[in-house]
């Protein structure tokens, strides 16, 4: 199902700031190289995030997921002097392009970049957390989300991507196991009086979570 009009896409584009150079390099390989270039956030919701990060201006963040690095750079927008990102991805290979990126863009001694199951990883991390933003595997979400939210600062935001997942949770009988994961996420939170949110229709869905 088709959920963003090619046009519209681009005309969104046309009205949205650049991206930076290095947010354009990555964006540029990352579509000519990764088999899964389409789980790149993009244009138009990497300014979205950079926009948000710099409303919250968080002291610290949490990523799960890293994929390229793209989002992560977007997050480190409204970084707040003297703050961290946290930045987890599974996949090794992905790691290494990411940490090219960092590198490149002279950000190290803001990122910190963790390779592995995030499961494992998040409870040792120990920190208090501005913004989360989750976009890894989808059967996961529910567990990233419980593992995260105790840690978020009252008033903190979770962001949650692919919650339309290609538009499958809008089909009335819901066939994968992805698109499921993903009804049972936003059913979870929308259930959750810890929290407030909003389903931004923005690419693949964004679920932005207030902690109260």
């Amino acid at each position: 199902m088709e959920l963003v009009n090619d046009i519209a896409e681009q005309y969104a584009k046309q009205f949205s700031s650049p991206l930076n150079g290095i947010l354009q390099e990555i964006e540029d390989f990352t579509m000519q190289h990764h088999p899964h270039a389409h789980m790149l956030s993009g244009h138009v919701q990497g300014k979205v995030l950079e926009m948000i990060s710099c409303m919250i201006s968080p002291k610290t963040v949490l990523e799960i997921g890293t994929f390229t690095g793209f989002s992560a750079l977007c997050l480190l927008q409204g970084l707040q002097p003297g703050g961290t990102l946290h930045t987890i991805e599974l996949r090794e290979e992905d790691a290494a392009t990411a940490k090219k990126y960092f590198d490149k863009a002279n950000v190290t001694d803001k990122v910190i970049l963790h390779i592995g199951d995030a499961i494992a990883l998040i409870p040792g991390l120990h920190q208090q957390w501005d913004l989360v933003f989750i976009d890894a595997d989808k059967t996961g979400y529910i567990d990233y989300y419980e593992l995260t939210l105790p840690q978020v600062k009252s008033g903190g935001f979770i962001i949650a991507d692919n919650v339309l997942f290609h538009g499958e949770v809008l089909q009335e009988n819901l066939k994968g196991k992805n698109a499921k994961a993903i009804q049972a996420f936003n059913e979870h939170v929308a259930k959750d009086s810890r929290v407030e949110q909003v389903l931004l229709t923005v690419r693949d869905g964004l679920l932005l979570v207030r902690k109260l």
